[in-house]
């Protein structure tokens, strides 16, 4: 034990049992401890033992009656030393003369540290850390007590100090809070001393060490709590001046206004806010246990321009609940707990420049019962108040990051065409795979797996991974804009395909079983597109080009432990890159610039246009008139150089 109590429990009937204590029950020749005696007391020395009898436990505690505090001059009974108490304690637990239980303790406790005189009102004057050291023995971490290896510690005794000498704390740490620099001209630390070492260094007080440069002010700043409330301006006229792309949507309290909304792991989250001009669609499970209703559809909405609007809500009932509910659990229908929830919430936010004209919700609702799985829809549209018959046409007509990518198929009588990659299901193979829109700007990587056999025919193979790949592009051109009109084919760029086998190509039609080289696995899709101007601050982002390419990969019929397996299975990918491009190409170096590049200060790291800088009006490091000087200073001291390194002067010196 290491304190003035300790308890312990003894487990059993207490009645007719006497508990006993023992000091130092050691033999202090042998060392071994005494033979167990039940004749002891409750009191032993300094020590008290007192037990508190329970139904099947009884806690024993055993406490020290002295005191703790050190001596001071002519004090009795008090501590000595800092190890205060060191004994050997045994607790005896008796029926009669028969022992039943024992428990030996080891004290080591040290003396009361708290001070315990009369504490002074005169404040401790902490010095300035830019001109004295705040301590002078860092070392010194323990208060009371000798650090070892800490030469500069008081605590420490001659006696202790001799123990590690030898082996002190150098440099700050160990109490050297000034030590000698490197430019003072009694110092002599540097390993190679230049020549004019004695001519330049510095005569000065240790007391104005550079070390004292490093020093902390000691100011702190609060942790601040992130929170969806924004502080209200409450300047006059009105505080806000619209919203831009990406901002959020702020409610009449001052909050976000929060919908859930998908995040980066796929999760819902439930209070995520609202961004102006940027739509989602996003799918929701939750179950009657986990639902929770979102933000109240009263809440208005602060419009841009510090006005708020009421949300047009419209509810209606689902009929067909086979769209929403996904997993249906078998219960009995007397036990089953049904209640009304929203399934589906759609907003329309009508917009006009920075500001939103009007909200317009639609609630759909239905029944949940327990056991049932739920797939909530929450739908975010914007329309420009120039729509017309509900056809979303935005004053930017450029992409949007996270939009889909509008193709369209010229060859066929219907021009609506898709550009998708994979969205895989179940194990993941290209049967029950499905598609899902490229989005603008979002670099994608799906796939899925064909199964193949091992007597699988090169060609066919080729033929089959080749129309699977094929099934993603169903396009002949994708829209420049987000805006590109059928009727227009200036609208729209060609996809550049670049197939995978042509005339010119010797493709290998695999002689050996189970193997099947150039196989093209991997569609690669690179889309080019540049930042074409602006709307309102928004950019325009036009798509330039679209290529189309194949990657072929060596197919080999996989065993396993045994080749019994009749199947083997063939990872094919898809990979969509958006390149960002200069919307004009740069202009080019002339003669000058590549001939007196290596004077441009942006690409050296030399700039020798700003050599005189410092004694320019523009320098506003040091006083001009310092500057000038020391510039002159300078100067002279080049000229004397040049004149006295010239071979006459040594002539003229000599006559």
């Amino acid at each position: 034990m290491s304190g003035p109590r300790v308890n312990s429990f003894f487990l059993g009937n207490s009645s007719g049992i006497n508990f006993s204590i023992i000091l130092s029950p050691r033999d202090e020749e042998t060392g071994k401890l005494q033979l167990a005696n039940c004749s002891g007391s409750k009191r032993a020395g300094d020590w008290d033992l007192s037990v508190t009898p329970g139904m099947n436990t009884s806690k024993v505690t055993v406490s020290l009656t002295r005191t703790l505090e050190l001596c001071l001059p002519n004090a009795t009974e008090c501590c000595s030393s800092p190890l205060c108490v060191v004994e050997t304690l045994q607790v005896l637990a008796c029926r009669g003369s028969v022992v039943l239980a024992q428990l030996l303790i080891q004290a080591e406790i040290f003396a009361n540290s708290s001070f315990a005189g009369n504490v002074s009102e005169n404040a401790t004057v902490i010095p300035n850390q830019a001109f004295k050291p705040l301590g002078s023995c860092p070392c010194n971490l323990t208060a009371g007590a000798c650090d070892v290896r800490c030469c500069c510690d008081l605590e420490c005794t001659p006696d202790l100090q001799q123990l590690f000498n030898r082996s002190c704390f150098t440099g700050v740490f160990g109490g050297d809070v000034n030590p000698p620099f490197d430019q003072l001209c009694s110092s002599q630390a540097m390993e190679y001393t230049p020549e004019w070492f004695p001519f330049l260094c510095v005569q000065s007080s240790l007391d104005n060490t550079p070390f004292l440069g490093y020093f902390y002010h000691g100011s702190t700043s609060t942790p601040k709590v992130p929170s969806f409330t924004i502080p209200l301006q409450t300047s006059p006229g009105k505080p806000f001046t619209g919203y831009k792309q990406g901002d959020p949507i702020i409610t009449e309290e001052n909050e976000y206004f929060t919908i859930p909304q998908q995040s980066l792991a796929g999760q819902c989250v439930g209070n995520a806010p609202v961004a102006y001009l940027q739509n989602f669609d996003v799918k929701c499970l939750t179950n009657l246990a986990s639902y929770k209703e979102g933000l109240p559809h009263h809440v208005r909405i602060n419009t841009g321009t510090a006005d708020f609007i009421q949300q047009n809500v419209v509810y209606r009932t689902i009929t067909d609940r086979g769209k929403f509910i996904t997993e249906s659990e078998s219960l009995h229908t007397a036990e089953v707990l049904c209640q009304n929830v929203t399934f589906a919430e759609r907003y329309k936010f009508i917009w006009k420049d920075k500001n939103i004209e009007q909200v317009n919700v639609t609630v759909f609702l239905g029944s949940l019962c327990d056991g049932e799985i739920l797939t909530q829809r929450f739908t975010v549209e914007f329309l420009s108040l120039k729509s017309t018959n509900e056809e979303e046409l935005f004053e930017n007509p450029g992409y949007q990051v996270g939009k889909p990518v509008r193709a369209a198929n010229m060859n066929a009588s219907d021009p609506l065409g898709s550009l998708n990659i994979w969205q895989p299901a179940d194990r993941g193979l290209c049967a029950s795979a499905t598609y899902r829109p490229v989005l603008f700007g979002v670099d994608s990587h799906s796939g899925c797996i064909l199964e193949v056999g091992i007597n699988e025919d090169c060609s066919l193979l080729r033929g089959n991974v080749t129309e699977k790949l094929n099934a993603l592009i169903q396009a002949t051109h994708i829209g420049k804009r987000d805006n590109s009109s059928y009727r227009n084919l200036n609208d729209w760029v060609k996809i550049i395909r670049l197939d995978p086998f042509n005339s010119d190509t010797n493709v290998s039609t695999g002689s050996l079983k189970g193997i099947c080289p150039d196989i093209p696995a991997n569609l690669n899709i690179r889309i080019i597109f540049a930042k074409v101007g602006a709307v309102q601050g928004i950019p325009l982002q036009q798509i330039l080009a679209v290529q189309i390419s194949y990657s072929t990969v060596l197919w080999q019929f996989q065993c396993g432990f045994s080749c019994k397996n009749s199947f083997s299975f063939l990872p094919i990918t898809a990979s969509v890159q958006f390149i960002e491009v200069p919307a004009q190409p740069p202009i080019p170096m002339t003669r000058y610039q590549k001939i007196y590049a290596e004077f441009d200060c942006n690409r050296n790291d030399v700039c020798w246009p700003q050599l005189l800088y410092p004694v320019t009006r523009f320098y506003t490091g040091e006083p001009y008139s310092q500057c000038l000087a020391k510039g002159l200073l300078l100067a002279f001291l080049v000229l004397l150089a040049a004149i006295t390194s010239n071979p006459w002067f040594s002539k003229l010196w000599n006559r």
